[in-house]
C-alpha cells in the first residue's frame, strides 16, 4: 500500500494549494454565472419551489405552482431559499448552490488524491475534474446532480481514507464525515444518498476481502448521527400528508428505477459516450490510468485495492444508472470524482517523469476531438441556416469563433508540443485550451439556451391588476411563476404537476379545460394567457375568439381578452 502523505494542513503548499484552486475555479464557475436566464423546466422548477417556502413558510413539504412536489427531498431547496432570503429571486443566487458544491467537489478531490498519491496528483486530479466539460456544464445550471454527487463522494473518500488510517480522533473523524455526508445526500436526492454508497463500499469490502481494515468504522454513533440529519425531515413529511411515503418512495424510487413510466427509457449504453465525452478533454488518457493503476490485475489485487475501490465506486454508479429504466445525462456525474483521481495520479507520475510517449493516445484523440469540434463550431456561427434562428447564430458567433480557434489552435498545438517540449506542457496547453472552451460557452449560455418567458413575466407583474387571472394555455412554464413571483392556473396538460394528489389544488379553481377556459374568457374579468407560439395556431385562427396581444417573444405570447 502506498505510504500516506501527512494530512496536516500547517504545510504552506495545502493553503496555497487550496486558495488557487479556489480562485481559479471560483472564477471559471462563476464567470457570468447571472447574466442567463433560468431554463425550462429544471432550473426554473428548482427556483420556483424554495421561492414558495419562502412565501408559504412550510418547509417541509415542497410546493411547485401550489401543488405538492413530493419528488425529491428539500436539502437543496432549504439553501436555495437562504440565498432568497438575502439576495432576492436572482438567477446568480439561484445557481450559486450548485457552483458552490462544484467548487467544493474539486477542493475535496485534490484533497483526496493528494492524501493518496502526493502534492503533484492532487493538483492534476483537481484539474482533470473541474475541466471536464460535462462536470462544469452542470456546475453552472441549477439541478440537484452536482449537490448529491459532491456529497456521495465526500461519503466515499472518507471511507477510503478513514480505512488507511490507524485508530484514533483522524478516523474518527473520517468515519462521521462518512455518515454526515451520507445523511446530506439522502436529503439531498434521496435513498440513494446511502444506497449507492453503501453498496460500493460493501462491495469492495466483500470482493477485495478488506474487512480487517474496517475496524472501527464507529457504527452505533455513526448509525444515530446519520439518522439525526436523514430521518427528521422524512418523518414530518409522513405525518403531514398520507400521500407522501407511497409517492416519495414507491413511485419515485422503486418505479423510477424498474420502469420506462418516467418517460426516460435509454439502451444500455447510453452512459458510455456521455461519461467519455464529459471527459473531454482528459478521455484519451482513461485507458492507460485504469491499466496502470491496476497493474499485475486480479492476482495484486490486495497491493491496489485502494485503486480497485476508486475503480469499484465508478464502475458500480455506472452498471446502477445504467440497469436503470430511467436514464438522464447528470445521473452519472458521480463516476467523474474516483475517474479524475485515478487520471490526476497518472498525469502526475508521466509530467515528473516526463514520458511524453505514454501520452501518444490522449494527445492523439485530443488533438483529432478538438479539432473536428472547433471546424464544426466554426461552421455552425459562419454558415447560415445550421442554426435556425438567425439572431441567435449573430449572437452566438463571436463566442463561437473564440471556441473554434481555442480549439483548433489547442489540437495542433498539444501535437506539436508532444513531439518536441515537455510532458508539463502538453498538459497544461490542454487545460489551458479547454479553459477557453469553457469560458465561452459561459459567456454564451443565455444564447444557447431555449428562449423562456422572463420577459413576458416582468410584463405581466408590472401591469396586473387585483382582480385579474393568469393561466398559461396547454402547458406550465416554471420560470413565468419564478420571475412572475406568484402561481398560475394551467389550462390543459397540467405536465408534471401532480394535481391528483393534492386536495386543495384540485379545489383551487386553477387548474381547467378549455371549455371553462372559453367560458370564462367571454366574462367580464380580466384573463391573461401565456402559451407557445405553435401551441396557439388553433385558437387564434378562430373567429369566436377575441384576444389582444400584450407581448411576445421568440417562442411564446403574453395575450389578454381585455387591451
Amino acid at each position: 500500500m502506498t505510504p500516506m502523505p501527512s494530512l496536516a494542513l500547517a504545510d504552506d503548499t495545502w493553503r496555497r494549494d487550496l486558495a488557487l484552486l479556489a480562485l481559479l475555479f471560483g472564477l471559471l464557475y462563476f464567470f457570468q454565472l447571472g447574466d442567463a436566464t433560468l431554463v425550462n423546466p429544471d432550473e426554473s422548477r428548482y427556483a420556483e419551489i424554495p421561492r414558495e417556502m419562502v412565501a408559504t413558510g412550510d418547509y417541509v413539504l415542497p410546493r411547485l405552482n401550489g401543488v405538492f412536489y413530493f419528488e425529491k427531498p428539500p436539502l437543496m431547496y432549504w439553501c436555495l431559499a437562504g440565498f432568497l432570503r438575502i439576495f432576492g429571486p436572482d438567477e446568480l443566487a439561484m445557481r450559486a448552490t450548485p457552483a458552490l458544491f462544484a467548487l467544493g467537489g474539486v477542493l475535496l478531490t485534490y484533497a483526496a488524491a493528494r492524501r493518496l498519491h502526493g502534492r503533484q496528483a492532487g493538483l492534476a486530479a483537481a484539474i482533470v475534474l473541474g475541466t471536464s466539460l460535462l462536470y462544469f456544464t452542470l456546475a453552472r445550471i441549477l439541478i440537484l446532480d452536482m449537490a448529491v454527487s459532491v456529497l456521495m463522494s465526500i461519503t466515499l473518500f472518507c471511507f477510503l481514507l478513514g480505512v488507511r488510517e490507524p485508530p484514533g480522533w483522524r478516523r474518527r473523524w473520517l468515519f462521521y464525515g462518512l455518515y454526515a455526508s451520507a445523511g446530506l445526500a439522502t436529503l439531498t436526492k434521496g435513498l440513494i444518498g446511502f444506497l449507492i454508497t453503501g453498496a460500493v463500499m460493501f462491495l469492495w469490502l466483500l470482493v477485495f476481502n478488506q474487512w480487517r481494515r474496517l475496524r472501527p468504522f464507529y457504527l452505533p454513533t455513526g448509525a444515530v448521527l446519520f439518522l439525526s440529519i436523514a430521518a427528521p425531515w422524512h418523518l414530518l413529511a409522513a405525518q403531514r400528508n398520507d400521500a407522501w411515503a407511497h409517492f416519495y418512495f414507491i413511485r419515485e424510487h422503486w418505479v423510477r428505477f424498474t420502469t420506462t413510466e418516467h418517460g426516460r427509457f435509454e439502451p444500455w449504453w447510453y452512459f458510455i459516450p456521455v461519461v467519455l465525452g464529459g471527459l473531454f478533454p482528459w478521455m484519451g488518457f482513461l485507458w492507460h490510468a485504469l491499466r496502470d493503476a491496476l497493474a499485475g490485475g486480479w492476482a495484486r489485487r490486495r497491493e491496489n485495492a485502494d485503486a480497485w475501490f476508486l475503480v469499484t465506486w465508478a464502475a458500480f454508479v455506472f452498471l446502477f444508472f445504467s440497469k436503470s429504466q430511467s436514464k438522464l445525462i447528470p445521473y452519472v456525474l458521480p463516476v467523474f470524482p474516483p475517474l479524475a483521481v485515478l487520471l490526476g495520479a497518472w498525469l502526475a507520475q508521466a509530467v515528473t517523469e516526463d514520458a511524453r510517449p505514454r501520452l501518444r493516445l490522449g494527445v492523439w484523440v485530443f488533438s483529432i476531438i478538438a479539432a473536428a469540434l472547433g471546424l464544426g463550431i466554426a461552421c455552425a456561427v459562419l454558415r447560415p441556416g445550421l442554426i435556425r434562428h438567425a439572431a441567435q447564430m449573430e449572437a452566438l458567433r463571436a463566442d463561437g469563433l473564440y471556441s473554434a480557434f481555442a480549439l483548433v489552435a489547442g489540437a495542433f498545438g498539444v501535437h506539436w508540443l508532444w513531439r518536441r517540449r515537455s510532458a508539463l506542457a502538453v498538459v497544461t496547453t490542454m487545460a489551458v485550451s479547454v479553459s477557453v472552451l469553457l469560458l465561452a460557452l459561459a459567456h454564451a449560455q443565455d444564447d444557447i439556451a431555449r428562449p423562456g418567458t422572463r420577459e413576458l413575466a416582468y410584463h405581466f407583474k408590472a401591469s396586473v391588476g387585483p382582480g385579474d387571472r393568469i393561466y398559461h394555455y396547454a402547458e406550465y412554464f416554471h420560470d413565468f411563476s419564478f420571475y412572475a413571483g406568484r402561481e398560475v392556473g394551467v389550462v390543459g396538460d397540467t405536465g408534471e404537476l401532480e394535481v391528483a394528489i393534492d386536495p386543495a389544488a384540485r379545489a383551487s379553481g386553477r387548474f381547467i379545460d378549455e371549455a371553462e377556459f372559453r367560458r370564462q374568457w367571454a366574462g367580464p374579468a380580466r384573463i391573461w394567457a401565456v402559451a407557445r407560439r405553435d401551441a396557439t395556431a388553433k385558437l387564434f385562427t378562430d373567429p369566436s375568439f377575441h384576444y389582444y396581444l400584450i407581448e411576445d417573444s421568440r417562442s411564446h405570447y403574453l395575450f389578454s381578452n381585455q387591451p
